[in-house]
């Protein structure tokens, strides 16, 4: 094996205790542990580190379990038959395994072009390993196609913060902030259960009188503990956020002074909020009105308010719109840059901030800098030693990427680190597909995935404990993976497997195996960049618990706040940008009559592939459950624990039933962390948002049927039964258009209707009521049958006025409306109104009194 794959030690050394200060494998909290090695097993204690402060959750006190599992891949696997998948996997030299992955990757582009072959990393690579990759890709390879499974994580949250701020910081201010605000709205976020030890600082909170408030179509376990629970359908949050800033414009609520000292383009948002008035709002998302005014005066009224929003807002085709939208409250607030208060994303995977900075994204070079920006591409290509021209330009997006393997102008060879698509893609049996077309498939893992059991070559990776590095948290706090034992004999980490294959590929002198080396050219590389690392060094860490960036020189105390004074634009404003709520790409019919969301469980953790080895954690979430409403389930004939199956239009998936009232009944949630028979990403839709290519992970239609009543073993679906996965094709590059009405299609059909207007008023007498306009009048159909379901109206005028309701020409109810005032009245107890039913709405107001009326009633019609 050449010695530039070999680790510092060949092998584990002498029953020696040592004990090193490191972080957890795990979420971006990057919880700080003591892990003492040398006997076997390694054991850890929990440190009192500035995120943790020596709490960890059931994964991080089970990290180690896995350092010895019986599974762990120790030597490299090569096809029995080269070329032929159907054949064993079985060990060989890593000279025969080195030597396929160099030939295929040389065969595939002499045939097909340099971008033929491609590269998907991971979010819990190190910094260095993250750099190194994309290096690779551009360098030794000198291809566009890397892209990695952060795509599928924070691209919307990166999108939006880059749009609104100039800069993508997961946390633009310490964790620890969370514990000082007076209000925390979390949209979309469940940390008790995915960072537990991060409710130290929401428990703090509370324990000082904070209110939180939830918004969540489940009743997490954060939703248990908050003050206020909002459970809005999966894909409304945008409409939901419209309609907290149309409150807030409308009630007068909005920082008038810090919008215009701080922010451009908010006449164009503030038009677009005038169109989600309340109970339109309550329509789209089933949020009552008294809780979104509620929401927006708990904000508007602290001294220090949060918001966060994480993957259930964000992971839809419009997602990136969705987190502008609560960036627009935000700033409407006067929230991001103020002390204890802002806007921010929950970052989920261990290293998801630091991955998306450094050139894993397809889009990217170091330093958060654009691939496709000449005067970036001409720095980081003097560090590296090479011709500005012979980089690549940008290429395609994770899902797209994947989705073209195998096809004429796609990837035929690629390479696959610390990534397991054949799980966390969505519409994963599709992209299974793709992988089974590929030419040569190469995966770096300490285990075999769902993905490396479809590759040619396998090669054993060290895992977290035995390799070193830099991570960043969600907070952008740069901290040490110290290495804490040695990895088996022989088996590299992947910062060392890169800089061998490079060096096999010709380019050996651009790469190093050695982290700090790495470090230093990184911090070359992104210095001047928005995600600059230049003043962060390995001692710096060590001596501070981690460097906040931007850190541009080595006297810089770092960043642990941004936006105090201005923002990462050229004016150093905020931008808001007007959006609006569009309908998801696939809405509830005949077929698939629910809605189907995703999401993590406790004790189980992305794809599963180290969580499910877990012994301790298979204890406490053996299988994948589907949560339903008990109305749901009454109503299909299912019980607690029966087998049910889930079916989408791309696949079909099983699952025990959790039945709770935790989730609305109109919802079925389902964990992403199982592959096989239990792939909740099979179901999934992978429409793609148009800015940050994020996949719709979090709402598609789904229907259910039981199987049968509880199994041990939950038996797969019949291959048979299996929808096709659909051809290649291009995703569309267009902006999501709210879908046409005739597509939705439900065993009830209802139609909502809408009297509405804004019309003059000439007052005649508040005793001579009269038509205001014939828009105002609304026949039901034969065989229909209608109710009023809410009345809104407006008025300009400086007296009384009233509006009339009426049935056929008889009065059914009067609504007095002040003077500049506003009233809404829900209808919800007015009578069903048979076909044929004339429905007005007249108006009366003090003699010769002139104005504006505005007027909304809406209706059902069934």
């Amino acid at each position: 094996m050449p010695a530039a794959v070999a680790p510092e030690s060949a092998g584990r050394g002498a029953a020696v205790l040592r004990t090193t200060a490191t972080h957890c494998p795990y979420c971006s909290l990057q919880c700080g542990m003591a892990v003492t090695a040398g006997d076997r097993p390694a054991t850890l204690v929990p440190l009192d580190f500035p995120t943790n402060r020596g709490g960890l959750c059931s994964k991080g006190w089970s990290s180690t379990e896995l350092l010895d599992h019986p599974e762990r891949l120790t030597r490299p696997l090569v096809r029995a038959v080269p070329g032929d998948r159907t054949s064993p996997l079985v060990e060989a030299s890593w000279d025969d395994a080195l030597d396929r992955v160099v030939g295929a990757i040389e065969r595939t582009q002499q045939l097909h072009g340099r971008d033929a072959v491609g590269c998907f990393g991971g979010g819990s690579l190190t910094n260095e390993q993250a750099y190194q990759f994309g290096k690779f890709a551009r360098v030794a390879l000198r291809t566009s196609a890397i892209d990695y499974n952060g795509r599928f994580c924070m691209s919307s949250a990166a999108g939006a913060a880059n749009r609104a701020f100039g800069l993508d910081r997961g946390l633009p201010f310490p964790l620890s902030d969370i514990a000082d605000a007076d209000v925390v709205v979390l949209v979309g976020s469940n940390p008790a259960d995915t960072m537990p030890p991060a409710m130290q600082w929401f428990d703090a909170g509370r324990e000082r009188g904070a209110r939180h408030i939830v918004i969540d179509p489940r009743r997490t376990a954060t939703a248990r503990g908050a003050g206020l629970h909002l459970q809005p359908l999966p894909g409304t949050d945008l409409a939901l956020a419209n309609g907290l800033l149309h409150i807030a414009i409308a009630e007068g609520l909005v920082d008038e002074a810090y919008v215009a000292a701080r922010t451009s383009g908010f006449d164009d948002v503030r038009a677009g909020a005038a169109a989600y008035w309340p109970d339109r709002v309550e329509r789209i998302t089933g949020v009552p009105v008294e809780q979104q005014r509620e929401t927006v005066h708990a904000l508007a009224g602290a001294d220090r308010a949060i918001v966060l929003t994480a993957r259930g807002a964000e992971q839809h085709r419009s997602g990136t719109d969705t987190a502008q939208a609560w960036i627009n409250l935000a700033l409407a607030l006067g929230l991001p840059g103020r002390p204890g208060s802002g806007w921010g994303t929950v970052t989920g995977q261990g290293n998801g901030q630091g991955g998306r900075e450094h050139g894993q994204k397809a889009d990217q070079l170091p330093g958060y800098r654009s691939l496709a920006d000449p005067a970036a591409r001409a720095h980081v290509a003097g560090v590296w030693g090479v011709d500005p021209d012979d980089l690549p330009m940008p290429g395609r997006s994770a899902f797209e990427l994947l989705d073209a393997l195998g096809s004429d102008g796609g990837v035929r060879t690629l390479l696959v680190l610390a990534s397991n698509v054949a799980v966390s893609a969505p519409d994963a049996r599709r992209v299974i597909s793709r992988l089974q077309r590929l030419d040569f498939l190469v995966v770096s893992d300490f285990f075999l995935s769902e993905t490396a059991e479809l590759a040619d070559v396998v090669l054993p990776s060290a895992m977290w404990a035995e390799e070193a590095g830099t991570m960043t948290n969600l907070e952008g706090r740069v901290v040490r993976r110290r290495r804490a034992l040695d990895p088996p004999a022989g088996v590299p980490d992947d910062l060392q497997l890169l800089a061998t294959l490079a060096g096999r590929l010709g380019a050996g002198e651009l790469f190093s195996g050695d982290p700090e080396t790495v470090f230093e050219e990184l911090r070359r590389a992104s210095a001047g960049g928005a995600a600059d690392y230049s003043g962060i060094s390995y001692a710096r860490i060590d001596a501070e618990d981690g460097v906040f960036w931007p850190c541009p020189a080595p006297d810089h105390p770092g960043t642990p706040r941004l936006f105090t004074e201005r923002f990462a634009t050229p004016d150093g404003r905020a931008r808001f940008l007007r959006v609006e709520h569009v309908e998801a790409h696939e809405v509830p019919d005949a077929e698939y009559p629910l809605v189907l969301t995703t999401g993590r469980v406790l004790a189980q953790y992305q794809s599963g592939t180290q969580t499910r080895r877990s012994r301790s954690l298979q204890l406490v979430a053996p299988t994948p459950r589907a949560e339903l409403h008990p109305d749901l389930a009454r109503r299909l004939g299912i019980s607690q624990d029966d087998v049910v199956e889930l079916a989408t239009r791309r696949g079909r998936a099983r699952f025990h039933a959790q039945v709770t009232d935790a989730i609305r009944a109109d919802v079925v949630f389902a964990p992403f962390h199982w592959g096989g028979g239990s792939s909740a990403n099979a179901l999934t839709d992978p429409a793609l948002d148009p800015t940050s290519r994020m996949p719709a992970f979090k709402v598609c239609a789904v229907a259910v049927v039981r199987i049968g009543g509880p199994e041990e073993r939950i038996t797969p679906p019949a291959p048979a039964d299996q929808p096709q996965p659909r051809p290649h094709q291009l995703p569309p590059s267009t902006r999501p258009r709210p879908p046409a009405r005739s597509r939705r299609s439900t065993s009830v059909k209802s139609t909502p209707r809408f009297l509405q207007g804004v019309f003059p008023i000439t007052g005649e007498g508040l005793t001579k009521p009269g038509p205001v306009d014939p828009a105002l009048r609304y026949t039901v159909p034969a065989g229909c049958s209608a109710q009023a379901l809410y009345l809104r109206a407006g008025n300009s005028t400086a007296e009384l006025v009233y509006v009339l309701l009426l049935r056929d020409g008889e009065p059914m109810r009067w609504f007095p409306v002040g003077a500049k005032a506003d009233t809404h009245v829900p209808l919800r107890v007015v009578e069903d109104l048979p076909g044929g039913s004339v429905v007005e709405l007249h108006a009366a107001a003090p003699e010769g009194v002139t104005g504006e009326l505005v007027v909304d009633l809406g209706l059902v019609e069934v």
